[in-house]
């Protein structure tokens, strides 16, 4: 059985215009980010139709009627139920998480899923695994075979680290598509970033090559939520386009000083308005069969 967020509502199934407030972290000051205080931001926030956040003060995010999602890493299966206990008592509707380091075998994998989900159970919290670099999901064919044996993980799909890290359109795309579909089947919320072959996050305007792949992604997952969700349930999509001091945003020379090649809020934006297109078009089409 899949665990999404659910608010207890008899809504039909629908995507929640989240951000990351990593994506807010050290913009420049020629940013055109809304200014004023913590509130005043927040307000702007959702008159721009924005309705969560993943990070932030848990009581001032809420404040504003923001839903809150929580996050964090676990290394080992005996961090998982402290590591959610201490998400659960924030108030967050759910918790992404890094996953070990990357090293692990096939048991320890089974093992740390395992204690997760038992975790999410008892602590009636969400939680969704992302596919990060260094950590258990950090490639395609891992994280396909631990669904195998663990399919009812779920998962946060951070797509980005596949499509640069694993080169995903060097070869045959449709064929890569396909075999991750068990993912796409799994996928309660997006970390929205997007890059190309060499490099994690660029700049976009819409119209790229590797735009249209993450719509592929985005649509394909949404799909797969609108056939299996039922009423109530609701699948965040949150921009994390991070800064440059972390080796994210790409910094060029402009009049002899380094700067960011965009405005990540207004890539934020424009990344939302892409999520609500694959939204639409989702719908549109019928849901896709679950593997695994």
């Amino acid at each position: 059985m899949l665990t999404y967020i659910n608010d207890a509502s008899q809504e039909q199934p629908r995507l929640k215009k989240f951000l990351s407030v990593g994506t807010l972290t050290d913009l420049p000051e020629w940013s055109t980010v809304p200014r004023g205080t913590v509130d005043e931001l927040y307000e702007a926030f959702c008159r721009l139709g924005i309705e969560g956040l993943q990070g932030g003060d848990p009581d001032t995010v809420r404040k504003h009627g923001l839903l809150y999602a929580g996050g964090g890493r676990i290394n080992c299966p005996e961090e998982a139920l402290s590591g959610a206990e201490q998400v659960a008592a924030t108030g967050a509707i759910c918790s992404t998480c890094h996953v070990g380091w990357g090293m692990e075998d096939d048991g320890l994998i089974d093992e740390l899923i395992q204690a997760i989900g038992e975790a999410a159970v008892q602590t009636e919290l969400p939680t969704f695994i992302e596919t990060h670099r260094a950590t258990i999901f950090q490639d395609m064919h891992r994280t396909v075979r631990a669904i195998e044996r663990n399919p009812g993980v779920m998962i946060n799909a951070d797509l980005s680290h596949w499509y640069t890290g694993q080169e995903m359109p060097y070869g045959d795309w449709e064929a890569k598509l396909d075999f991750i579909q068990p993912v796409f089947d799994r996928v309660g919320f997006f970390h929205g970033r997007i890059g190309n072959s060499s490099h994690i996050q660029v700049s976009v305007e819409g119209g790229e090559v590797h735009v249209g792949h993450f719509r592929e992604m985005w649509t394909r997952s949404m799909r797969a939520f609108i056939g299996q969700a039922g009423p109530g349930c609701i699948l965040p999509f949150a921009p994390e386009i991070l800064q440059s001091d972390i080796n994210y945003a790409r910094q060029f020379k402009v009049n002899g000083e380094l700067r960011e090649e965009s405005d990540r809020w207004q890539q934020a934006l424009l990344y939302l308005d892409i999520a609500t297109e694959c939204w639409r078009d989702a719908e549109r089409r019928p849901p896709a069969a679950v593997n695994g």
